[in-house]
């Protein structure tokens, strides 16, 4: 390994993932800050926290506050279980009936809205001397799960009967939250609150009230309620522009690679499957780094993304490849406003994250692919080692 080699670079290959500590830590801080004393915050972990990785990230969300954790499956939820996560855990979405012995036994939380889901956990809460909690999802306008808000009240009297459960909560979720003066979102909100003052006033108790995703919890403090559910915005993304300018989030998650050969083809040459990049003038380096789409290097970046070296924008050159992709170096005759260098064997590559002036997004790589943010993390994180700095 040459001498300029990071600690932080894996022993079995040169392409990880680094996630920060620290800026989930701050972005923990930045979240917290907008709530009122009693209101709690619930951290969204689900796919493997974004691709962040769920266990180190929950622990790192639990020592900094968080009150309780969202996942999207029983297996998530039981994972986090098993590393000593003791805060709530709420699966946000109804499980399998099958699934029912394994919530009981772990102490999860799951949304649900059949009858039989319910009983069901009932009956094996009551065998087992406890209590199976659940969450009620609303559909006020997303079209996606949940009882529509005029099904609730008889929902809940038709169940309510079994002292094996417990209703742990009600909530919905906004399809349009970072929309400015959005009519739709409006909506959304007045059906949830006319929802939850009728349970109110029947008697009927709707336990934690929660509705707010990353946008509702940055730009609407009135629909906070009880708890918020932030996902996207703790791993120091943001789900809209409007959202920047009021709470400071750091990206947690950077990409890089270790150079592992660098060329100085002739003229002419062409790179990678189809040759779909051809040197136009001698003296540019061709260097290869071990990453491709299998680790969420997206073809479709394919001759359009841009990688940093050395404090230098490099474009990304030819097509990508399962496991490793290539980029150039003009070391001679290159644009005058960026000096550069000539790279070697070794040398770190920043795939997305900081380096020196420049910095590539997760928002970046997502304009170029026509994707979201979310799904360009949750792509880097299921082959890619983590490293936790």
């Amino acid at each position: 390994m040459p001498a300029d080699a990071s600690a932080h670079t894996p022993e079995t290959r040169w392409a990880w993932v680094e996630v920060s500590r620290s800026a989930i830590r701050h972005n923990m801080r930045e979240f917290k800050g907008l709530l009122g004393r009693n209101q709690r915050l619930m951290a969204v972990v689900k796919a493997d926290a974004y691709g962040h990785g769920a266990v180190q990230c929950a622990r790192t969300m639990m020592a900094s506050g968080a009150d309780a954790f969202g996942v999207a499956t029983v297996d998530e939820g039981i994972e986090l279980r098993q590393v000593g996560v003791d805060k709530p855990i709420v699966i946000l979405a109804e499980p399998p009936i099958d699934s029912v012995p394994y919530i009981v036994d772990f102490d999860l939380e799951p949304s649900a809205y059949h009858e039989d889901f319910v009983l069901a956990l009932g009956e094996e809460a009551a065998s087992k001397d406890t209590i199976g909690r659940y969450h009620v999802p609303v559909d006020t306008g997303m079209t996606r799960i949940g009882l529509m808000p005029g099904d609730v009240a008889e929902f809940r009297q038709a169940v309510g009967w079994h002292r094996g459960i417990a209703c742990a909560g009600t909530f919905t979720h906004f399809a349009t939250a970072e929309v400015p003066r959005d009519w739709d979102f409006e909506l959304q909100v007045r059906r949830f609150g006319d929802l939850v003052s009728s349970l109110e006033a029947q008697g009927i108790d709707p336990g934690l009230v929660h509705c707010d995703n990353t946008a509702a919890t940055i730009l609407h403090p009135e629909t906070h309620f009880d708890m918020v559910r932030v996902g996207l915005g703790l791993y120091g993304l943001y789900p809209a522009p409007n959202c920047e300018p009021l709470v400071d989030l750091r990206p947690a998650m950077s990409v890089k690679a270790r150079i592992t050969r660098v060329v100085e083809p002739p003229t002419g040459a062409g790179v990678s499957y189809g040759l779909t990049y051809r040197l136009s003038r001698a003296n540019v380096q061709i260097a290869t780094i071990p990453l491709g789409y299998a680790d969420g290097y997206a073809r479709t970046l394919s001759n359009r993304a841009e990688v940093l070296v050395d404090g230098m924008r490099c474009r990304q050159v030819g097509n990508i490849c399962m496991d490793q992709c290539m980029f150039a170096v003009e070391v001679n005759g290159a644009r005058e406003f960026q000096k550069r260098r000539p790279v070697h064997e070794g040398q770190v590559v920043t795939i997305m994250g900081a380096d020196g002036d420049y910095e590539i997004s997760a928002d970046e790589l997502a304009r170029l692919r026509g994707t979201i943010s979310y799904e360009v993390c949750c792509d880097f994180g299921l082959r890619l080692e983590k490293v936790y700095v």
